[in-house]
């Protein structure tokens, strides 16, 4: 299993809907707000680095991301 850390910028106002939204994603395993460039950070595990970036897609195409940054366990 591949962890991974995904930091999240949303639009103005949409925050507390991505987050809601970011939480029901399978591999998910823990997202909160926080304050600073980004909005959210979702700590994710997936089977592989494949999966991961599916995953990564799945959290920019929800709406109010304005984008997403994800950083890989080595």
């Amino acid at each position: 299993m591949i962890q991974a850390c995904m930091l999240i910028e949303a639009l103005p106002g949409k925050v507390g809907t991505v987050l809601d939204r970011v939480k029901k994603i399978e591999g998910v395993r823990k997202a909160f707000m926080v304050f600073g460039r980004f909005d959210i950070v979702a700590f994710v595990e997936a089977r592989d680095y494949e999966a991961v970036r599916k995953l990564s897609l799945t959290v920019n195409a929800i709406e109010g991301v304005e984008q997403t940054e994800t950083v890989v366990e080595a």
